[in-house]
């Protein structure tokens, strides 16, 4: 089996885009992971930020925690 040079050049192409896409989609799939645990821990101290507030302007609310 002879490969000519311009199947050789198509194929080492093909391998150059494969490893492009393969790069790009690493780097996709990273910053969609990064974001995710970013906007859970936003939300996370979003709500304790609320729950705090809470506590702090409803003077009848049971106390709770070391200091009653």
């Amino acid at each position: 089996m002879n490969l000519e040079p311009q199947q050789i050049f198509q194929l080492v192409s093909l391998l150059a885009v494969l490893a492009l896409f393969s790069f790009s989609l690493r780097g996709h799939m990273n910053y969609a992971r990064w974001f995710k645990k970013w906007e859970a821990d936003r939300k996370a101290r979003r709500e304790a930020e609320l729950a705090a507030g809470t506590r702090e302007n409803d003077p009848g609310a049971p106390k709770t925690g070391p200091w009653g």
